[in-house]
């Protein structure tokens, strides 16, 4: 295990990163660090959990500790949550050192950052479809001192209908920069936004082959489609004291099942993109409190939610494409801590499934069920449909 000070990092953010718990790097931080403190561009793969947000913010702090350049970086980041989650590493870090951070993203009204611009922070964390609203509205001042930029999660980044406005974007950033750009997995979008941004970047690949944490259990259960939310029921009856989330693919799904096991007493909300930035901010902080322990998503909340508690991950719809499901079940397992991950599979998903265990190299073990409960449950899921109905027309 390397500390921070071993890698060149300064003593004052040492002192920092021991008092709020990060005493040792990871392995993404400890190979990416010393090159970007020698301000080398740097291209990283890496896993969902496994530290990249520090990686770049211990960097762009120590430099900012010499320069205390305003608009010195700029960090995009592919949705709201992602955004803010990283605004916390930076000020649980940089607060001591008077850094200043604005946000710009959506669900914060236009007026109120323009003014987050007038005060000219040192540090920008936006998203892509604001970054380039307001480079299309403003003369784009605030640009032209960026000396860091940071891709974070970007393969995620192009998942959207303005992939050739983003690009041009980042072409017209300032040409002597230094660039990071982080990816669990690589594209070819990605291999665009190299040739754009980066000069000889340094390739850090960690675990190349995907490999999970020790301390997590996968499984599947084999059921007919016709009794899935039977036996999403049970699950969540067995492990009703879990902080857990259930994976959809899509919002109408999250807020059906959300209003089933609502009816059926469980603490549940649902989670998803058209819900408002308050609404899910709220629900993001009582699910942290536990006031929520359930919560139905989208795959919104496969990354940028770092909530160390979650113990159970229920991928009720498996997901088409295996990066997918390796965000999801990075959702747990976190910092050393045990979590499980459990994949309920009808006769439509079979082909899905095979292509998660070729990833993971192995078969998983079936999650054993009572029959004989399940049996009971169905009686009860079945009683209160025509309340479900009810409550769906009114909204939960």
């Amino acid at each position: 295990m390397i500390r921070f000070k071993h890698l060149g990092v300064c003593e004052q953010i040492v002192r920092i990163c021991d008092s709020v718990g990060f005493k040792y790097a990871t392995k993404i931080q400890a190979k990416t660090i010393p090159y970007a403190l020698k301000n080398r561009d740097i291209l990283g793969y890496a896993q969902t959990g496994s530290g990249k947000t520090l990686a770049f913010v211990i960097p762009i702090l120590q430099s900012l500790l010499k320069f205390q350049i305003t608009f010195y970086s700029f960090v995009i980041v592919p949705s709201r949550e992602l955004a803010f989650q990283v605004a916390s590493y930076i000020e649980t870090i940089g607060y001591l050192f008077g850094i200043k951070i604005g946000l710009l993203t959506s669900g914060i009204e236009y007026a109120t950052q323009i003014s987050i611009i007038k005060r000219s922070p040192h540090m920008m964390i936006c998203t892509p479809g604001r970054l380039i609203e307001y480079t299309e509205k403003t003369d784009n001042l605030f640009l032209k001192n960026i000396k860091k930029i940071v891709f974070d999660e970007a393969d995620r980044l192009f998942q959207n209908d303005f992939d050739k406005k983003f690009l041009s974007v980042v072409e017209n950033l300032p040409k002597f920069k230094q660039s990071f750009l982080f990816s669990a997995t690589m594209t070819i979008n990605i291999e665009k936004l190299k040739k754009i941004s980066m000069s000889n970047p340094v390739k850090i690949k960690i675990n190349k082959k995907y490999k999970t944490v020790s301390t997590l259990v996968q499984n599947y259960i084999f059921m007919p489609f016709k009794s899935k939310n039977c036996y999403l029921s049970y699950i969540c009856n067995e492990f009703s004291d879990c902080l857990a989330i259930i994976f959809v693919d899509t919002q109408i799904c999250a807020e059906k099942i959300a209003v089933l096991l609502k009816v059926l007493n469980f603490k549940v909300a649902y989670f998803h993109g058209k819900l408002s930035q308050d609404k899910r901010a709220k629900i993001l902080h009582d699910f942290k409190l536990k006031k929520i322990k359930i919560l139905v998503s989208t795959d919104l909340a496969s990354r940028g939610i770092d909530i160390p508690d979650i113990e159970l991950i229920i991928n009720y719809d498996i997901p088409l494409y295996t990066r997918d499901y390796i965000h999801r079940i990075g959702r747990t397992a976190r910092a050393g801590k045990t979590g499980r991950v459990i994949n309920l599979v009808t006769q439509y998903d079979i082909s899905s499934y095979q292509k998660i265990e070729i990833l993971l190299q192995r078969k998983l073990e079936e999650f054993k069920c009572n029959l004989k409960d399940i049996l009971f449950i169905s009686k009860r899921v079945s009683s209160v449909k025509l309340k479900i109905n009810y409550i769906l027309r009114h909204k939960l």
